[in-house]
Parts: C-alpha cells; structure tokens; sequence
C-alpha cells in the first residue's frame, strides 16, 4: 500500500527563495504544479558571483509569476556581519559563520517581498538534513507568523538527482551540462563553503583545484603585505586610510587575503539537527577582520569586561549558527556586546603572508595600555612591594586547603 499524500494547505501566492540552480528551478515547476498558484521567484544579491540577467531569463522560463532581485550587500555586511564581528563571533572554535548570518537577511527580504506581492506563503530549496531549513523558517516565524511555509525537500518524492534531472528534462527546464562539482558550494561576500561528495571523507585532503576563492598559500607571494584598519565603536570604517562602505570594505579586505591564501579552514562541526558534517571554508576578509578587531579590544577593553564578553561568544555563536538572529536571547546579547564596543576605535595593523596574518601593530586614542604601568624598566607609578599582600590574600584559600587536607 502506498503512502497518502501529505495534506497541504490552500495557498494563493507563494514566493521562493530562488537561486537559478537545478534544485531552485525544478521547486518553481513543482510549486506550480502542485499547489497549483503564482510562484514569485526571488533571489537575493549578497556578493555570490551571478549572472543576475541569466538568473532572472531562467526564472522566467520556468514559469515564475514574477521575478525579484534585490541587492543587499551592504545591508548584508552592515546589518548582519558587522554586528556578528562585534561579538568575535566563531562556532566551534573554527567557523566565521559565513552560510549562518546570510539566511537571516535572506529571510528578512522573503518576508519583504512577500508583503509587497500580496503573498501567503513562502518556500526555500533546503534540505530535510541541514541547518539551513531552520534557519530560514525560524526568520519567517519571528518575522511573519502568518505566511504559510513549504519545504518541498520535506514533501516530494525527488530526494536523488536523477529523479531531479529526470523532472527537469519532462518539464523542458534546462539542465547543467558542465562537469557537476563532486561537492555542494555556497558562497556570499563574507565566505565560500564546500560541502558533501568527495568530502564526506573526513580524513581526504581537499583537492587544491576545488578552492576558488583563496591563493594556495604555499603558491602566495613571497613578501608580505601590510594592511591597517581603522575601527569606529567596533566596527571597521577604513583601510589603509580610505573610508570605504561596509561591503567595499570587505571585498577590500576579501582581496588582500585571498591574494595571500588567508582563510581557509576544514572542519567537522556539529549541525543543530544532530548529525556531524564535514565542511571546507574560505573566509578571507572576514578572518583579517576578526583577528584585527580582537587586537583593537585587546587595549580598549576592562579586564573584567572582555572575560564577561568573552564568556558568551559561545553561547551568542550558536544562536547565529542555530538560526535565532531573530530570537530576544540573540538581541539581548547584541546590545551587551555593542554596550562594551563604546571605546574600540582605533587602528591596527596586520601583516599578511603566506596563509597567515599577525597583528603587528595597534593603537587607540583611549587605550588603556599605559607604559608608564607596564614597563619593566624603573617607574614611580607602581610599587612593586604591593604585590607580596597581594599574592598572601589570593594564595590564603590554597593554604587553608593544604592545611586541611595534611591534618
């Protein structure tokens, strides 16, 4: 006996997160088909290199009903990253999060686009296994509770790429007849990730070919490069001395590192929904960026101040990682860490060679390093007899707990 179909609400209008690929383009026909309404095709520009006419034609040709295209790269960097660069965001230890913040602001302009066409419901192409399904319907939940949400990867019947290009061919949608890549790719301003195919091997070295992004480092120029980045209240402004806008600024610092193969990391990381997965990164800009804005805070910073902060990166890395950007605990999170950004603005500067970036250099104009303090030199401003007290009240537990224990 076969199994029922699943039951599926009444929609009138639906709008797609669309991409132009087989899967996005055979989920247009099948919407279609299947919940028999206008499919609104969006795609969202948040520095992926597309042919954006050749995006809207397929679009077209597979039946949208319409086709929207926004461009949302500095709201992308400005909104999403920089806030997440604030709180040093990182999961696992490893992971910038470049495929994490860039479904929220695709969520948010679903819902926009959505509301402007007078849809009821709103689609994407993630599978039933990764990360990506929750990230989306969790920003259209706390974004537009009403709209209806269909997963046609968690509905049909499609779940191998034959069936995928057998659909497609039926449906004269055309199919890629390039050399697929053994591997999935995503990719935005802030990152490219590879992921499956020949990489389910955690233990096969990434084929060099595979990197698009990143210079080999072993292949890098032999002489460093110097960069400086001028900060502002924790986010960056310039560099080298030209203030720049927020998605200029990254694609600058994106360039200098990926010239000198700064970026890439290989993973296994644990996804939300239970399983572990092996992933492959280039994150150029963005690991300059990080490594930059920790050295700003390094002299900018209380004591006390950073180890609180630094206590819930963790916890803030996996609610962007989880899908909750748009959760009150993410919120809650964001305005005690940009409270503590008040004084981090300043200047530092990376030397980038060869795979690596040192910082070498920074400075603030309220900085709280004070050579007067630190020197190792003579001074008058430190009396180093304080320090025997000092060390007698730390160590008073230790020697109360000796004690105890040798009685």
């Amino acid at each position: 006996m076969s199994a029922s179909p699943p039951l599926r609400p009444k929609v009138e209008k639906i709008v797609l997160a669309y991409s132009g690929g087989l899967d996005t383009s055979v989920i247009l026909k099948w919407l279609a088909e299947t919940y028999e309404c206008p499919v609104v095709a969006y795609s969202a520009d948040i520095g992926q290199k597309e042919d954006w006419a050749a995006v809207e034609r397929k679009a077209w040709e597979t039946g949208a009903d319409a086709v929207v295209i926004r461009d949302l790269k500095e709201e992308f960097v400005r909104d999403f990253v920089f806030p997440m660069f604030r709180a040093n965001a990182i999961y696992e230890g490893t992971y910038l999060l470049g495929t994490s913040i860039a479904r929220p602001i695709i969520a948010r302009e679903q819902v926009r686009v959505a509301r402007e066409t007078g849809a009821d419901a709103v689609s994407h192409g993630a599978t039933g296994k990764g990360n990506d399904q929750v990230r989306f319907e969790l920003g259209y939940m706390a974004l537009a509770p009403d709209l209806k949400i269909i997963a046609p990867w968690r509905e049909w019947d499609l779940n191998a790429r034959e069936r995928l290009i057998a659909y497609a061919e039926s449906r004269g949608i055309p199919v890629p007849v390039t050399r697929a890549r053994p591997y999935s790719m995503d990719a935005n301003l802030l990152h490219i990730s590879y992921e499956g195919g020949i990489l389910e091997d955690p233990w096969a070295e990434p084929p060099d070919d595979m990197f698009t992004w990143t210079v080999n480092p072993e292949k890098a120029p032999d002489r460093p490069v110097y960069v400086e980045i001028d900060f502002e209240r924790g986010d960056p402004v310039a560099v080298d001395g030209e203030r720049l806008t927020p998605a200029a600024l990254l694609g600058r610092l994106n360039d200098i590192g990926a010239a000198h193969g700064v970026g890439r990391v290989d993973i296994v990381e644990n996804r939300f929904v239970g399983m572990k997965s092996r992933g492959v990164y280039e994150t150029p800009g963005g690991t300059l960026l990080r490594a930059a804005h920790m050295a700003l805070e390094s002299i900018t910073l209380d004591r006390e101040v950073m180890h609180i902060r630094e206590g819930l990166v963790p916890r803030y890395s996996e609610l962007v990682y989880n899908g909750f950007w748009f959760s009150p605990e993410r919120e809650m999170l964001q305005r005690l860490v940009d409270e503590t950004q008040a004084d981090v603005t300043g200047t530092v500067r990376l030397k980038v060679y060869k795979g690596t970036c040192t910082v070498v250099g920074r400075k603030a104009e309220r900085s709280l390093y004070r050579p007067e303090f630190a020197t190792f030199e003579a001074d008058e401003v430190y009396r180093q007899a304080d320090a025997e007290g000092f060390i007698r009240l730390q160590g008073l537990r230790l020697k109360i707990r000796s004690l105890v224990r040798g009685a």
